[in-house]
């Protein structure tokens, strides 16, 4: 059974998640916020079952350069292995790099950066149209003769060494600040403050920033973000938010050449005839985005989220298995949960209903589409739809 990695880690993420909570709690901290937290892992969610869809066209055209292509045969074992671990890596730091410098591929990143917190839930926060923009930087390795899952399996180990970094509560490492991506130079990579701003892009490798001219060192405590926060708690908008602003910028342009330097060229590059856009944060004023909703609307989404991940765990684990249109039906209702999660954090006007007609919804695919319909599945389904329903309306009393 070839398993993604990644997806086989979801439960050490969710450990050490909770390990960091511990230790925030005990060293009187806090860097975690509950909404905040939530949109993060509903943007990972988001591009890992989103990625079902598209994995099989960016692998497969690594696996048609490989046959077609491949310049040497390169055997499959440990020494070929941390070869091609260091390949992955020199590749990522100029896709990473030029995400960060490129108007286009910043749509693709800008997702990982929006948080306005650092913490291990920051990792999980990827852009679901990052692997359009990333897959191309890998295929050299597939002209060279680097073994499709090997490169697979590689280029997953490359992205869980990123998890770990995410954090505060790991200051300088010594001498292994010279060599490796670590805390310290990642919180760089997030800051906003002018001089950390597109620095530090390597992955597991910091020599790479080191070696070209990015590297920057942890100085001040970095302000996170980004220049020019999209202030909404909705995992769809977070992602989408970037391309509408380059639809609007590319109808301002007023001829062909300058729409084309406005998608290549860096974000926030216009020309001299269209005004400054919206001043960036300001460190020492900036108040981050943040909403407050009672406890009872909190609890709900907890409980409603501990079933949508549990869901889509088993909804990735299965994919391959499955046919394209309940494939399709079962991603839709995960991508409509975590969004109708982050309308109860906003208070949008109709988001109890919108839950109630997603309940409603949800538990009528899994029994009738699904086949859910021995005696225990229709138990299970019809308790978590009256408790969900009850829940819905307590909170709808105290609001009134």
């Amino acid at each position: 059974m070839n398993i993604n990695p990644i997806i086989l880690s979801i439960p050490v993420f969710f450990i050490l998640i909770g390990l960091e909570l511990v230790v925030d709690k005990l060293r009187n901290r806090s860097n975690y916020r509950f909404n905040d937290a939530i949109t993060n892992i509903s943007c990972g969610i988001g591009e890992q079952v989103t990625g079902v869809f598209f994995k099989l066209t960016v692998v497969g055209l690594y696996q048609f350069l490989f046959e077609r292509y491949a310049l040497l045969d390169i055997p499959v074992n440990w020494t070929t292995g941390i070869i091609l671990f260091i390949g992955v890596d020199f590749f990522y730091y100029w896709f990473h790099r030029y995400s960060h410098v490129i108007n286009l591929f910043w749509g693709g990143h800008v997702v990982h950066h929006q948080s306005e917190e650092y913490n291990l839930s920051v990792a999980l926060r990827q852009g679901w149209f990052q692997k359009f923009f990333s897959f191309g930087f890998y295929l050299p390795l597939a002209v060279i003769g680097f073994d499709p899952v090997q490169f697979l399996t590689v280029s997953s180990l490359v992205t869980l060494y990123q998890f770990w970094i995410h954090t505060k509560n790991i200051h300088k490492m010594g001498v292994l600040e010279y060599v490796l991506n670590t805390p310290s130079h990642h919180r760089v990579h997030h800051g906003v403050n002018p001089k950390y701003i597109d620095k530090n892009h390597g992955g597991t490798f910091i020599i790479w920033d080191r070696m070209f001219g990015t590297f920057q060192e942890e100085e001040e405590e970095p302000t996170y973000g980004i220049t020019h926060p999209i202030n909404t708690w909705d995992p769809l908008s977070a992602n989408l938010h970037h391309w509408k602003q380059m639809y609007r910028g590319i109808k301002q342009m007023r001829g062909p050449g300058d729409k084309l330097r406005y998608v290549f060229m860096p974000p926030g590059w216009r020309p001299a005839y269209i005004s400054e856009s919206p001043a960036p944060v300001n460190h020492p004023s900036y108040k981050k985005y943040d909403t407050n909703v009672s406890g009872n609307i909190n609890y709900y989404v907890l409980f409603q989220y501990a079933i949508t991940l549990a869901g889509a765990t088993l909804f990735l684990l299965s994919a391959g298995k499955m046919h394209f249109i309940p494939k399709l039906i079962a991603c839709g209702l995960i991508i409509l949960s975590i969004v109708n999660y982050s309308s109860l954090f906003e208070s949008k006007k109709y988001a109890l209903l919108y839950e109630i007609v997603r309940i409603s919804i949800a538990a009528a695919t899994l029994m009738v589409y699904f086949q859910l319909n021995t005696p225990l599945y229709l138990f299970v389904i019809a308790i978590w739809a009256m408790v969900s329903f009850f829940w819905l309306y307590k909170i709808g009393q105290v609001n009134q």
